[in-house]
Formats: structure tokens, C-alpha cells, sequence
């Protein structure tokens, strides 16, 4: 998949979440603005309450979309003989469209108003939802294979070039210039602020101050522009690669402790998920069928 049309399914999708959104949102918002005293006054009540057939359907391809997109994902995810279905980024890509997709159709089979049980189901639906969010920024930080595989530190340090021989065969430098350079690309001490914003501030100044000192080293040295150019952005690209070496090992500690919450949000969720179809069934509410 071309990075064009990988960007154009990603709009489709988000398009689709939203255009479902406005639609429901704009053809009931008369009805979902009232108060529950209120509505079985109202034309639309019938077809658009949870037992409706507008407000039961939206209870039931909701649910159905969310176990699609949790049940697909985790067999692409478990089962290595589907190693070659698609990659695992656009799974887990399409996984997040349904589990966003389908949330929204539950809210509105719920018309907003619910209690007992059923809340239960709801808040950790998005606690799910949420937790996913958060998830996928954090997905996002670890480097991975094209295929979606986590890298290992080691892997990752092997995506370093040799900058040292690169910036020889780039441009001609005096041997302070060219070690001043070449030492600025290198992995840096841990920080010892313990604020993570003060840290995050700090290393964001301290890579301005780097990539400044490296202009005026090669400016000083009469490096053509284009030259000039081509070694910053070489230089930026292993400033940034060392910070995602330093950020791999936090970041899958903190993916690990992500899975702690979202999951067992997501096995809460789906359970009284069940128990409240069951119940609808036993009590004889049926859909269209």
C-alpha cells in the first residue's frame, strides 16, 4: 500500500466515523435533547428508543462492529500463520475504525440515558475507547518493522548510520569542526530532571542548541548550502533516533502497563455486553428479524 493510499483509507475511515456521527446526531437531535419524561411524546420515539427499530439496530451493528474489530485483531495478532494477511499496522488501523465506529452507534441506541448493569458496560466501553487512544500514541513511539513487529534496542541501534564516514564524504571539515559534529549526534546522558515536562523542555532546547552549533560550524567552514543542508537534516535524523532509543524501553514498560487497564476494561465490557443481550432475548424484544 503506497503512502498516498495508505493516507487516503485513513480519511475514508475517519470520514465514515464522522459522516455516521453528524447523520444520527442531526436526524435525532430533536428527540435526543429531551428529557426522558419528555420522549414518549415525541413522533420519533417509537423507532428511535433502545427497543426501536432505528435504536435497537444501533445497539446491535454497534456491538456487532466492536466484536469484529476486537475478535479479527487479536487472531491476526496471536496466530502467526496470518502473518502474511495484510500488515499488522493496518489491522490494528482497521481495528481502531470499528471499535470507534461502533461505540458511536451504541451511544445513541442508549439515547443517552442509562443505569444499573448496563452502565457498568458503558463506562468501560469508554475506558476501552479512551485506553485505546492513549494506546495507539503510544504504539506509534515504538519503532517497528514494516510488517508492524516491535524492534528490539539492539535493532534499533543498528538502524544508526555511520555518520562519522558519511560527514567525511559530504563535505571537507577541519578535525575540530568535523569532531564537534559528529559528537552531537551522539546518545546522550539520561537527563536528571524528574519532571517530564522540565525534561522534555530541556531536551528540545538542547537540540535547538545542537543543530545551531552545527550551522554555524559549517557555515564557518564555507559548506555550500545544499551541502549544508544535507548534513542538518542527517544530523536531526540521528538526534531523533537517539531519542527514540532512550524512549524504547519506557515506553514498552508503559505499554505493558496500557495492556493491564485496556484489557481487562474490554473482557468487563464485552461480558455484561452479552448478559444484556441474553436478557433482551429472554424478555422477548426483538429486532427487525
Amino acid at each position: 500500500m503506497s503512502r498516498t493510499f495508505h493516507f487516503l483509507y485513513i480519511l475514508v475511515l475517519v470520514f465514515i466515523v464522522l459522516a455516521v456521527f453528524i447523520v444520527i446526531n442531526r436526524t435525532g437531535y430533536s428527540y435526543y435533547r429531551l428529557g426522558i419524561e419528555e420522549r414518549p411524546f415525541h413522533p420519533a420515539d417509537a423507532s428511535l428508543k433502545p427497543s426501536g427499530v432505528w435504536g435497537h439496530g444501533y445497539g446491535i451493528i454497534g456491538s456487532f462492529l466492536m466484536l469484529i474489530g476486537v475478535g479479527f485483531y487479536m487472531v491476526r495478532k496471536r496466530f502467526r500463520s496470518l502473518g502474511r494477511v495484510g500488515l499488522l499496522k493496518h489491522w490494528l488501523e482497521f481495528h481502531i475504525f470499528l471499535c470507534s465506529l461502533g461505540p458511536v452507534l451504541v451511544l445513541y441506541h442508549t439515547t443517552f440515558k442509562f443505569g444499573g448493569l448496563v452502565a457498568l458496560s458503558f463506562w468501560s466501553m469508554v475506558a476501552v475507547f479512551l485506553s485505546g487512544i492513549i494506546g495507539r500514541f503510544i504504539y506509534i513511539q515504538i519503532p517497528r518493522t514494516i510488517e508492524g513487529r516491535e524492534l528490539s534496542l539492539n535493532e534499533v541501534r543498528e538502524l544508526t548510520s555511520n555518520i562519522s564516514d558519511t560527514i567525511r564524504n559530504m563535505v571537507t571539515l577541519d578535525d575540530a569542526s568535523y569532531h564537534t559534529i559528529v559528537d552531537s549526534t551522539q546518545g546522550r546522558a539520561e537527563m536528571v530532571y524528574k519532571n517530564i515536562f522540565v525534561r522534555y523542555f530541556s531536551r528540545v532546547r538542547n537540540d535547538r542548541n545542537t543543530l545551531r552549533n552545527v550551522r554555524n560550524v559549517l557555515r564557518r567552514n564555507n559548506i555550500p548550502k545544499p551541502q549544508r543542508n544535507r548534513v542538518i537534516e542527517l544530523v536531526k535524523s540521528e538526534i531523533s533516533l537517539n531519542k527514540r532509543i532512550e524512549r524504547l524501553v519506557i515506553m514498552q514498560n508503559m505499554f505493558k502497563y496500557w495492556h493491564v487497564a485496556h484489557l481487562p476494561f474490554a473482557i468487563v465490557m464485552l461480558i455484561i455486553m452479552i448478559i444484556h443481550v441474553g436478557v433482551t432475548i429472554a424478555f422477548g424484544y426483538r429486532w427487525i428479524f
